[in-house]
């Protein structure tokens, strides 16, 4: 029974790193073509597709609904994965589920976010053509969240551009690495609970 809950950790994580491929190729619109790239969209596609007509997180050119698609992906691995490791349901266990999941998608917004923030910081520091369509998406997505985590950080104060970038991707790139290592830990104690 473990096995297969192993093995189906597996396979949503297998999908997930499919569906973000397919989403970084749809960044470059017909730039990149071919037999793998359309067997990735008729294996994608469906899922994305439902996400998009249950959702409809369209942001003007930007669509978010994949991220929910991934986020829910990611949710199911990390259900599937805790139990794989356990040898008994307990209320503790349980629990450590709970969090693992609830981890699992804050970690996945989280590093697409440190992901965002760092190309945005590559672009301004190479001094890049940010004109491109590419990079209207990543300024489409990256605009907003500077501006809360600067918020956040500085409140009233308004940073410059370049310590913006750098002070948001170091916050992310913590909480990622924080939650990486106190929330299994957390899970484990959880776990051990005898009730």
């Amino acid at each position: 029974m473990y096995t297969v809950f192993g093995f189906l950790a597996a396979a949503a994580g297998i999908y997930s790193l499919l569906i973000f491929i397919r989403i970084i190729i749809s960044w470059f619109g017909g730039a990149v073509t071919g037999k793998p790239v359309d067997f990735l969209t008729r294996l994608t596609d469906p899922y994305l597709d439902w996400w998009r007509r249950t959702l409809n997180l369209r942001l003007g050119f930007l669509d978010l609904s994949p991220v929910a698609g991934i986020a829910a992906l990611s949710l199911v691995q990390s259900i599937f994965g805790t139990l794989s490791r356990f040898e008994r349901i307990t209320a503790g266990n349980i629990l450590a589920i709970v969090l693992l999941s609830m981890w699992s998608v804050v970690s996945f917004i989280t590093g697409f976010c440190l992901i965002i923030v760092i190309l945005r910081l590559i672009a301004y520091i190479t001094n890049r053509n940010i004109y491109g369509s590419f990079w209207q998406v990543i300024d489409t997505i990256s605009q907003p969240l500077l501006y809360r985590i600067n918020r956040i950080i500085f409140g009233r104060r308004i940073p410059g551009y370049l310590k913006g970038v750098i002070t948001s991707s170091l916050l992310l790139a913590a909480i990622w690495i924080g939650g990486k290592c106190a929330v299994p830990q957390v899970a484990k104690l959880l776990s051990k609970l005898p009730f």
